[in-house]
């Protein structure tokens, strides 16, 4: 520029322009001509300009640059960046004339690029920090509402280290750090414009990778937290482990020939001691389970480095989050080599297996490569003969005994329903056959690995649907053919796949479960539920008698195994009859069994009150059908049948309501006079009516808003401008319950309820509802306004998209409507009614 020469200045007819050339001057710079570096800085300054200059097309050496949008430059930027070389996923927004935004997920801390009035703002500024803190902000809420209780305190600026930030903004008269104008120091106060993020800007970036990115940070942290919380040097003797005998050799250089046994319960932990004697101490440790590991698929992070259980677990083996385990020679820095996994023979023992497997697969899914699990199987029946004794390690295996032997009733037959029926000797027996005890799991490949995911990952409940519905198909087909049950545990049988366990004895737990919670379309009971009517009527139950000896009497005569107070629950479930329970209980409730205050809840103690059978029970399940019921027997002992045949489809007068593994049901109450003269119908020959759900002394309105949708109404009424009466609340809502959470809260107000009653009195008895609410006159008329039953929450929806029950033949199926469940009774009903009355038919029982 100290050299200048007049301008030369020409007639031009075309359009207006200004063009600026130069030539550096190389010499003053000491060069003799333009190195590559400076090329491409110049280059990079021309693809600056063509991304922050709206409508401007910028050339280079003749070639137009090749980024017409901000957009376009920003995807330069990522378009190889993702782990695989994919671009990493961008999200962009245009929020006005002069603000563009960008942002993408970052694995190597906080990135920004920004132009400011097309100025490269290389080291940031206070513009961006005014959109990171709006996108931080924004996203702080949901990761910790996804994280839950992880147990890692999650910081604002934790979560922008993940982020990628590209902005473009024009800016009134911005101030800057330096001549070089590389921070922005305006504060945005003064930026002349605003630049809000839209709801749908924030929700497209929580799902770009962002938020994953984090969450997997913070399960990197708290791994790392639960590690220095559990970790223990392998060679160190541990101390302050209640109820574990740890091997001699456990952390010292034997220690991968060491097997930690875990044990159901102390009980099974004392036979696995005597078991001892045997095998000897030193590389065998026994540490028992109390009860059921927790899944740990689904617990919060917090939870399980809050679990003594789990962490006593990792401590014993001297596992850590942090290591993979995918070599054999990583195996040496664990205290033990195997865990062997020693349960009872039952459904129960199956899924604490199942548990222990899933904890290990979902932390170290490598650990299954190496064998590292096992299991110690004990006989489930044993049979005696003079000096002769054969046991069985499954119930199909004894049933199949059992039909190839036709003298079969000579032998003594004794069932091992737990580890603590097996005696000290019996251990010692075991332990000394190692080879037919010990089953060891054996890794087959990624089918085992989706097999665990699905029996215990919470996001698989469709796929576990089918599951159990394909095992129940396979189940019938093979009855019907007069196939044997398939099992694992044949006298051969000395390792079993991960797959096969899934498939072939988990499932038998997952079925249990559901067995346990939905009832049978027959008789409309559950296990529990027909094990306390098989007791009363083998007993016939007409006179009073405490349900604490009814308990008592059920175990003894039907082989009940689970806890008394399920039990006792469910005898008082069964005799109760306030609006909302039973339509027609079959007991008797002598006593206080629970009111609608507090929906049985308010029940006293089993001590105390008495039950007997309803008269009407008699009549429901006839005493000539007993003859023809297919029984079961358990400990050699005949116990209730797979289902009773009631004259009534008792499923639609009581309903039924439970949650299972991967199906559950809700049928509600139905009028019996209904359902009785629907059946009537059918007797002439007349498709059933469609019914309404109904309750017995129910006094609201229950209306149908669409298929298989009603809603049931309380009562109220307004006595004048300033009070209402509530006479009747939606069914299954709890007097007190109502009290507490509807107008308690409107009475003193919350955050989310505001005030808007100004008293209420209480006229109740045990049987009815009243209340009388005192409010402000346009408190009322704001609630005539809305709806009164809107405003108190006096309606309720119901629907009956979800009845599930069991067939005859023990297989799962949804119904779509009341009448289709009366129509497969009313079928089986009728056959059964034909075998009562043809004395040469004998009923095909399934």
């Amino acid at each position: 520029m100290t050299k200048t020469s007049e301008p030369q200045i020409k007639v031009n007819s075309g359009e207006d322009f200004t063009c600026i050339s130069f030539q550096p001057d190389l010499n003053r710079f000491g060069m003799t001509e333009l190195d590559a570096d400076t090329v491409a800085l110049f280059e990079r300054r021309a693809y600056d300009v063509a991304a922050s200059t709206r409508g401007v097309k910028v050339f280079l050496n003749g070639q137009r640059i090749p980024i017409k949008s901000f957009k376009d430059y920003v995807d330069l930027y990522l378009k190889d960046k993702g782990e695989d070389g994919d671009a990493v996923p961008v999200v962009y927004e245009s929020v006005n004339p002069r603000w563009e935004i960008a942002v993408a997920p970052s694995s190597t801390g906080f990135q920004q690029v920004s132009f400011v009035n097309s100025i490269a703002t290389i080291k940031g500024g206070k513009h961006v920090d005014y959109i990171a803190d709006q996108v931080v902000g924004k996203l702080v809420d949901i990761v910790k509402k996804k994280s839950g209780k992880s147990g890692v305190a999650i910081k604002n600026f934790q979560i922008r280290s993940h982020m990628w930030v590209f902005i473009n903004c024009l800016i009134v008269n911005p101030t800057f750090d330096s001549q070089t104008k590389e921070f922005m120091s305006l504060e945005a106060k003064n930026f002349g414009s605003v630049c809000q993020l839209s709801e749908k800007f924030i929700n497209q970036v929580s799902k770009s990778g962002i938020v994953e990115s984090i969450l997997s940070w913070v399960r990197f942290k708290a791994q790392e937290k639960m590690d220095k919380q559990c970790h223990k040097s392998k060679h160190a003797k541990l101390k302050g482990i209640p109820k574990l005998d740890d091997a001699n050799d456990a952390g010292t250089k034997n220690s991968q020939h060491c097997t930690l046994i875990l044990t159901e319960g102390d009980s099974a932990k004392s036979l696995a001691v005597a078991g001892l004697g045997v095998v000897g101490r030193d590389r065998y440790g026994v540490f028992p389970l109390r009860g059921k590991l927790l899944n740990v698929r689904e617990a919060p992070t917090r939870q399980i480095m809050e679990n003594a259980e789990i962490n006593n677990l990792i401590k014993i083996l001297g596992l850590q989050y942090k290591n993979k385990y995918e070599t054999q020679e990583s195996l040496a820095n664990l205290r033990y080599g195997k865990i062997m996994i020693m349960t009872d023979q039952d459904q129960d023992g199956s899924h604490i297996k199942g548990l222990i497997i899933s904890f290990i697969h979902h932390n170290w899914p490598k650990l299954l490569h190496h064998n590292f699990l096992e299991q110690f199987i004990t006989p489930i029946v044993k049979i005696f003969k003079g000096k002769q004794e054969i046991a069985f390690y499954s119930i199909p295996e004894f049933e199949e005994w059992q039909k190839a032997t036709p003298n079969w009733h000579t032998w003594r037959v004794k069932y091992y329903k737990g580890l603590g029926t097996s005696s000290s000797k019996e251990a010692k027996e075991y332990f000394s056959d190692m080879t037919r005890h010990r089953i060891r799991f054996r890794y087959s490949g990624p089918e085992d690995d989706s097999g665990i995911v699905l029996a215990f990952n919470k996001n698989k409940i469709n796929e576990r649907k089918q599951w159990l519905t394909s095992w129940m198909e396979e189940k019938r087909r093979r009855t019907e053919l007069g196939l044997p049950e398939d099992y694992l545990y044949g006298a051969g049988t000395h390792t079993v796949t991960y797959h096969d366990f899934i498939h072939k004895e988990l499932v038998l737990f997952s079925n249990m479960d559901n067995e346990r919670s939905i009832p049978s379309l027959v008789d409309g009971l559950k296990p529990g539920q027909r094990k306390v009517m098989f007791t009363c009527l083998k007993r016939n139950q007409v006179k009073e008698i405490k349900v604490a000896q009814l308990c008592g009497a059920v175990s003894e005569m039907s082989s009940y195994h689970h806890g008394e107070m399920s039990l006792m629950g469910t005898i008082v479930g069964l005799a109760q009859d306030f609006v909302g329970s039973n339509n027609l209980n079959l007991l008797m409730p002598y006593g206080q069994f629970g009111t609608r205050l507090s929906g049985g809840k308010d029940s006293a103690s089993a001590r105390y009150i008495f039950t007997a059978l309803s008269p009407l029970t008699r009549k429901i399940f006839h005493e000539n059908d007993d003859a023809i019921l297919h029984y079961l027997f358990e400990d050699n002992q005949k116990i209730e049948p797979s289902w009773y045949i009631p004259v009534i489809p008792m499923v639609l007068i009581n309903g039924a309501e439970g949650i299972g593994t991967g199906w559950s049901t809700k049928v509600p109450n139905y009028d019996t006079a209904e359902v009785i003269a629907n059946i009537r119908r059918m007797l002439d020959g007349v498709d059933p009516l469609p019914m309404l759900p109904s309750y017995r002394g129910y006094r609201g309105k229950i209306v149908e808003v669409g298929e298989n949708r009603y809603i049931l109404f309380g009562e109220i009424a307004v006595l004048d401008d300033q009070t209402v009466e509530i006479t009747e609340l939606p069914v299954r809502v709890w007097t007190q319950s109502y009290k507490e959470t509807v107008l308690e809260p409107m009475l003193n107000g919350t955050e989310k309820v505001p005030v808007s009653i100004t008293d209420y009195k209480e006229y109740h008895t045990d049987v009815t509802v009243r209340f009388v609410v005192q409010m402000p006159r346009e408190k009322l008329r704001e609630a005539e306004s809305v709806g009164l039953h809107k405003f108190f929450k006096l309606a309720v929806s119901l629907t009956t998209n979800s009845m599930v029950l069991f067939d005859h033949a023990g297989c799962l199926k949804r119904y779509t409507s009341a009448q289709e469940i009366l129509k497969d009774f009313y079928k089986l009903r009728l056959e059964w009614y034909l075998f009562l009355f043809d004395s040469k038919s004998t009923p095909c029982v399934v």
